[in-house]
């Protein structure tokens, strides 16, 4: 795939959560965060190097083009933009500002903001360089082609909710294994049977993914369907 700045990437447009505190609001539409953190192993068996941003955000100073916040990484409800983005000692700060007086989805965003209904920043972004551990399993992204920095409802922690586990099957994806264990644990299976059906099943769809079979697409929306029919 061929990102803004015209850099072959492969796989799918990843995203990052992380929570956001009440008292980085203000009542102008403007709110500091962090699009993402060093050092952190997330569920992925990810994590981001110090400096992975630098390229991007010099390519993107360069343009005079300003990270978009989105609501809930929809490309078609952007909704304020992000300034001042750098990376810290902690990792990718910025402050973002919502268009209230301009944008109603902005304003209605900021209420929810200021009433802690939408907790959680997640970040859009391609992967331009990475390295993998075979040892520990876990993988650096050292370059990273920043897209937008998102308000979402849920934040990081809650990545293994069925909201999530049903997006990313509905859009291709595989989740993780912690992700759909734990679902299937809150379905009501037993904690070996969700492991029993982990193990085999999503083993079973990365093989195909890896081989590039067909059946893979189908396969997921199948899987989709019986999640969607699910009342937890």
């Amino acid at each position: 795939m061929i990102s803004s700045f015209g850099r072959k990437h492969s796989g799918a447009l990843k995203v990052r959560d992380f929570d956001l505190t009440t008292k980085s609001v203000g009542d102008d539409g403007t709110f500091d965060g962090y699009g993402s953190v060093w050092d952190v192993v997330d569920s992925y068996q990810e994590v981001v190097a110090r400096g992975a941003f630098t390229e991007s955000l010099a390519e993107l100073k360069a343009k005079g083009r300003p990270v978009p916040v989105l609501w809930q990484h929809n490309a078609r409800q952007p909704i304020g933009a992000w300034t001042d983005l750098i990376e810290d000692d902690h990792g990718l700060a910025g402050k973002g500002e919502l268009l209230i007086d301009e944008v109603a989805l902005a304003k209605e965003a900021h209420a929810l903001m200021k009433r802690r209904i939408v907790t959680g920043l997640s970040i859009g972004y391609w992967v331009r360089e990475s390295s993998y551990d075979e040892k520990t399993g876990i993988r650096t992204l050292t370059k990273l082609d920043l897209v937008e920095i998102s308000l979402v409802t849920f934040p990081a922690n809650d990545d293994a909710r069925v909201e999530a586990v049903k997006f990313k099957l509905a859009h291709g994806e595989l989740p993780t294994d912690r992700e759909m264990e734990k679902y299937l644990r809150e379905a009501g299976f037993s904690k070996t049977r969700a492991a029993g059906l982990v193990s085999h099943g999503l083993a079973e769809l990365r093989r195909r993914e890896s081989d590039r079979e067909t059946t893979i697409t189908p396969a997921l929306k199948s899987l989709s369907d019986t999640l969607a029919s699910f009342k937890l």
